[in-house]
């Protein structure tokens, strides 16, 4: 190799190196992020990789403008899906608060019930039938309110499983497509490096077992 090709090869690492550190959506740094994915896993390519990256002209090498175009479709795509799992979160967070403020209302109702109750025992020594009368009704208002605020609370659970499933999903999809497209940029860069005149036709490994 080169010493041009060394320093082009350089130059690309710690360019990626760099980006590492910033996240895919904003440029700001990745550690923001960090809380909200799964531990052990690591996002090794942003978007903005995928658009600036360059390779060294070879002879019968790739073709830049293919290269270039694939590059650009995949980065729309990897920031679509984090796009999405963004929108997911929110939509998670959104249907938890909902759920909390349903068992708080729960709660108080609850609470209700039971004032009502000591209520009724202070007065019913001086108006025992009326006192039970307004309980029953009380209790009878509470149930239809608990009965519906439970059937709702059942549907929110159900909402809450299903986003968590499809998060889960699209994570799923988005790692398969991080290493197949890292897999694809190795062995591109592997290609790369090279002696002029010595292209290798076969795929990594890895980039075969994912096809």
């Amino acid at each position: 190799m080169s010493a041009t090709a060394h320093g082009t090869a350089d130059e690309a690492t710690r360019m990626h190196e760099h980006k590492q550190a910033e996240s895919p959506l904003t440029g700001s740094t990745a550690a923001a992020d960090a809380g909200s994915r799964p531990a052990g896993r690591v996002m090794r390519i942003a978007p903005l990789d995928l658009r600036q990256q360059r390779f060294k002209a070879a002879f019968r090498g790739f073709d830049k403008t293919e290269v270039v175009a694939f590059l650009t479709e995949a980065a729309d795509d990897y920031e679509h899906a984090l796009r999405e799992i963004d929108r997911l979160r929110q939509d998670l967070a959104r249907m938890e608060t909902l759920l909390s403020d349903h068992r708080d209302r729960e709660t108080n109702l609850r609470n209700t019930l039971m004032t009502a109750q000591r209520l009724s025992d202070e007065v019913k020594d001086a108006a025992q039938n009326e006192a039970k009368m307004i309980v029953r009704e009380a209790q009878g208002r509470g149930d239809l309110l608990l009965q519906k605020a439970q059937v709702r609370l059942g549907e929110i659970e159900r909402d809450i499983t299903e986003l968590k499933l499809r998060r889960r999903g699209v994570e799923g999809s988005l790692e398969t497509s991080i290493q197949t497209l890292y897999h694809a940029l190795e062995f591109i860069r592997e290609q790369d490096r090279q002696p002029e005149g010595e292209v290798h036709l076969h795929r990594p490994r890895a980039a075969e077992a994912g096809s």
